[in-house]
């Protein structure tokens, strides 16, 4: 069987990595950690990367070690005039229109922010589902656990999807569970697939390297 299903990163997936909305997202998480935890502003980089490491994300470290209230964090962090950082992309609302499979979200962020960055780019006609943090039940990208959800949610095999997705430790995860990979926003790596260098891409990737499914 080929593939039947697009999981598509929405963070620096959907929109250009040069946006500033990631790095906006950022500022956020920090003053949120200074502002409502009151750490240390000196030390939060460093804690950043170390729940990056451990846990996945920021939020599920905090939750472990502060038992913070996730929706109070993500309403918090996502905090953000979009119209600053994103526009409509008719091009990849076209490109999305011409690819068969069933497309899906899969983030680590929560569907309201989700919804926001989608009807934002005007693509948002284009997603049978999102499946966010909380459909995961916290377990997150890149634990396997996360990528089994994922199929047990839609209905598919692991090698019924293809995943794109602009963390490669993300996409190693779900290839290794049997996935087709394509980071967005750089070249090939190992222990993943394919690598472009955006997302608009990925019709020039397909059309030298077709999947069985795609026309």
């Amino acid at each position: 069987m080929g593939l039947r299903y697009a999981l598509f990163d929405l963070d620096n997936t959907l929109y250009p990595q040069d946006s500033g909305l990631w790095e906006a997202i950022g500022e956020r998480i920090n003053l949120y950690m200074t502002e409502r935890l009151g750490l240390d502003p000196l030390g939060v980089t460093a804690l950043r990367e170390s729940y990056l490491a451990a846990f996945g994300t920021t939020l599920n470290g905090l939750r472990s070690e502060y038992g913070i209230d996730e929706r109070e964090f993500l309403a918090f962090v996502h905090d953000l005039p979009l119209e600053r950082y994103l526009r409509a992309d008719p091009e990849l609302d076209a490109m999305l229109d011409r690819l068969p499979w069933t497309k899906v979200i899969l983030t680590n962020a929560d569907e309201p922010h989700a919804r926001r960055v989608l009807g934002r780019l005007g693509i948002d006609r284009h997603f049978q589902r999102i499946i966010d943090i909380h459909a995961l039940e916290f377990v997150n990208k890149p634990d396997r656990r996360a990528y089994t959800r994922a199929c047990e949610l839609i209905g598919a095999r692991p090698d019924e999807c293809i995943f794109l997705e602009d963390s490669i430790r993300n996409l190693v995860a779900a290839r290794e569970l049997g996935m087709r990979t394509v980071l967005v926003g750089g070249g090939p790596a190992d222990g993943i697939d394919h690598g472009i260098a955006r997302l608009l891409d990925l019709e020039t990737l397909l059309n030298g390297d077709q999947p069985a499914g795609y026309r």
